[in-house]
C-alpha cells in the first residue's frame, strides 16, 4: 500500500479486523507529517486505505507509533472505542512489546534490566538537538528488558543482536538506554559516537562518507513482537525483522 503516485515506500498489512489493523511500516517511512514537508506518511497511506471507514464517521487512530528510522509493528485503532480500549492497555502496561536492535560491541551480560530516568538532554545541560534524550535523575521512570540473541563480527568490528522489552514508553528509550549502557545501535544518528552526524544528515543528507560511519543509513531497531489483550483474550502479532538489518547480519560472520 503506498501513499501517493510519488511514493516509494509501501506498508504491509499484516492482520485487520472491523476494529483494528496492523501494519508492517518499513524504515524510513514517517508516521505524521512532519515540519511542513511534503513526502510519503503511514497516516496518509492508511487514510486513503480506510476511506470507507472514515467516509462513514469512524476516526482511525495509531496506537502503537515509531521513529521514522525504526521499522515494525503499528498498531492502528479503526474507530474511537478501540482507540480508548487499546491505548489503556498501554498506558496500563498491559500490553507486551518487543524490538530486535542490532548494537556496537558485545555486552558482558546476557540479560540485563535497566531502571534509569530519561529527560529531554536541553533541559538538564546544553544540546545541539532538541528532541535528545539522556539518562538523569529527575527524568521519568524507564525501565527496559534487554536479551542478548547472539554475538557476531565483520571486518569492521564486533556486533550483537540484542532483543529488548520497553516496559515503559518514553520517547526513544530503548536507544537511550542501550547508549547508557555502552552499546548503541548502529545507524543511530542521534545516540551513536557522535551526534554531528544527526546534525550533518539534517543540513546535508546522506552521503558515502556518512555510511562508511554509520554502516546503515537508519537505526537497527526493528519493532517485532506486540501482544495485547483484546475481547478477554490475547491478540498477538509478530513480523520477520526488517531485510536490511538481516543482510547487514548475514554479510557478518556469525
Amino acid at each position: 500500500m503506498s501513499d501517493g503516485p510519488d511514493a516509494i515506500l509501501e506498508f504491509v498489512i499484516i492482520d485487520e479486523s472491523d476494529d483494528y489493523i496492523v501494519i508492517d511500516k518499513p524504515a524510513p517511512l514517517i508516521v505524521h507529517p512532519s515540519n511542513g514537508r511534503i513526502e510519503p506518511t503511514l497516516l496518509c497511506g492508511l487514510e486513503r486505505l480506510l476511506a470507507f471507514e472514515i467516509a462513514n464517521g469512524k476516526k482511525p487512530a495509531i496506537i502503537t507509533r515509531l521513529d521514522r528510522e525504526t521499522s515494525g509493528l503499528v498498531l492502528v485503532a479503526k474507530h474511537t472505542q478501540a482507540a480508548r480500549e487499546l491505548a489503556m492497555s498501554l498506558q496500563n502496561r498491559e500490553a507486551e512489546k518487543s524490538y530486535i536492535a542490532i548494537v556496537h560491541g558485545w555486552p558482558e551480560w546476557d540479560d540485563h534490566e535497566i531502571d534509569a530516568p530519561i529527560i529531554r538532554k536541553g533541559l538538564v545541560e546544553p544540546s545541539a538537538i532538541w528532541l535528545k534524550r539522556t539518562v538523569h535523575t529527575s527524568g521519568r521512570e524507564s525501565f527496559t528488558k534487554f536479551h542478548v540473541e547472539q554475538r557476531f563480527e565483520n571486518q569492521q568490528e564486533k556486533f550483537s543482536i540484542i532483543a529488548c522489552e520497553p516496559i515503559t514508553g518514553r520517547t526513544h528509550q530503548i536507544r537511550v538506554h542501550l547508549s547508557h549502557l555502552g552499546h548503541p545501535i548502529i545507524g543511530d544518528k542521534i545516540y551513536g559516537a557522535d551526534e554531528n552526524t544527526f546534525l550533518s544528515f539534517i543540513e546535508h543528507g546522506w552521503s558515502d562518507e556518512m555510511r562508511k560511519k554509520m554502516l546503515l543509513p537508519r537505526q537497527a531497531l526493528h519493532a517485532h513482537r506486540l501482544k495485547i489483550p483484546w475481547n478477554e483474550t490475547f491478540k498477538e502479532w509478530q513480523c520477520p525483522i526488517a531485510k536490511d538489518m538481516l543482510q547487514f547480519i548475514e554479510g557478518s560472520t556469525l
